[in-house]
């Protein structure tokens, strides 16, 4: 195999977790996508500046980062759905508890100062270590944990979570699925 076999095949490998963080900061699939497709090919074009041996997923993701925000900057202030054509369309019932509750979460995760949503999802989404995370967004680990901590406080507060088993299956869901009902 050659090098650049191997970097295209683990480029492939990351793409669904690109594609995750993408669609977690740019708020739809489409934009998501759009993200991740320059992300592969400033990777791919940049591929001779990769160090083998170093974290390939971690140089992806800041190279995602970096043009999510090269994108952001650019736009400037930009007002969406301003005739609430889409919010319309997402105003149906789901059909299970479980699809309001990621509902909430994502609208409470929406909420969330940018700086900590982007250190919640890379720990708690993707899996990045707080080092990797860290490496990620230019900044220190305390800064991450800081964070991430932060996140998951003003998260509770938003959903209103006094409790671990607040969020979960229900005992009925819990039945059916064959796992212990939340607390």
């Amino acid at each position: 195999m050659t090098a650049e076999t191997d970097f295209r095949r683990e480029l492939i490998q990351v793409i669904p977790n690109l594609r995750a963080f993408a669609a977690s900061l740019a708020g739809s699939f489409d934009r998501a996508d759009d993200l991740v497709q320059e992300t592969l090919v400033k990777a791919w074009d940049k591929q001779h500046t990769f160090q083998p041996g170093t974290n390939l997923k971690a140089w992806l993701f800041t190279i995602l980062r970096n043009e999510f925000y090269t994108q952001m900057r650019k736009k400037g202030r930009e007002v969406q759905d301003v005739d609430g054509i889409h919010a319309m369309q997402l105003a149906g019932h789901p059909e299970q508890q479980g699809h309001l509750d990621l509902q909430d979460f994502r609208k409470a995760l929406e909420m969330l100062p940018d700086d900590q949503r982007e250190a919640l999802i890379l720990i708690g989404a993707s899996g990045f270590s707080y080092e990797e995370a860290a490496e990620i967004c230019h900044c220190a680990v305390g800064t991450i944990k800081s964070r991430v901590s932060r996140a998951r406080t003003r998260i509770g507060q938003i959903l209103k979570i006094e409790g671990d088993g607040e969020y979960g299956p229900d005992s009925i869901a819990s039945q059916i699925i064959g796992v212990a009902p939340a607390a």
